[in-house]
């Protein structure tokens, strides 16, 4: 069940076992994204430790899914070679890697978040806006938050830029570049 595994290096952490679910030896998700296909199409996940409390492995282990499914508002999998509650809730804590090669193809015009974190921004003048960080939903849209450095009075400081993630102010995301194009000024 517990296959000793090295981390892809294409892992990215997607969600968090939080218990068992059922007496067969399936296990609840909690996963991080509102869209959790990852966690439907991959068949391999790699688990890592929680970084508190007690678990029955160390290091990371790779998770044979037999089946995962969405189930009110959250992900429950089916785990080969788990037959019982007991070891399912053993994994309670478990942080969940997929591989990101084993996502699902993103649609036209549309992006994993975990893509565009570090991409360049830069606006139509060819202006330096500044690099991804992070990005936020708002509920009706997606917010790019930015990190840049401005000096003033001799002094750099590190600063933030917030910029809407749609189409009225993102003219083209290049990932092949690593590169933003906004239609935006830097005194917004």
């Amino acid at each position: 069940m517990l296959e000793p595994a090295e981390l892809p290096s294409d892992a990215i952490e997607i969600g968090r076992i939080v218990g068992a679910w059922g007496v067969k030896g399936w296990v609840k998700v909690l996963p991080y994204s509102a869209s959790p296909e990852a966690l439907f199409s991959s068949r391999r996940w790699f688990l890592q430790p929680s970084e508190r409390g007690a678990s029955p492995f160390t290091g990371t282990v790779r998770l044979r899914i037999k089946e995962a499914k969405q189930h009110s508002g959250s992900v429950v999998a089916q785990v080969h070679d788990v037959e019982d509650r007991s070891v399912a809730e053993s994994l309670k804590g478990a942080r969940i890697f997929v591989s990101r090669s084993s996502f699902p193809t993103a649609g036209e015009d549309e992006y994993y978040w975990v893509d565009l974190i570090g991409l360049t921004v830069v606006n139509r003048e060819g202006e330096h806006l500044g690099v991804v960080k992070e990005l936020l939903s708002t509920g009706p849209q997606t917010v790019l938050v930015l990190t840049y450095e401005q000096t003033e009075d001799g002094k750099t400081k590190a600063c933030e830029r917030m910029i809407p993630f749609v189409s009225a102010y993102i003219d083209n995301v290049d990932l092949p570049a690593k590169r933003i194009l906004a239609d935006w000024h830097l005194d917004y």
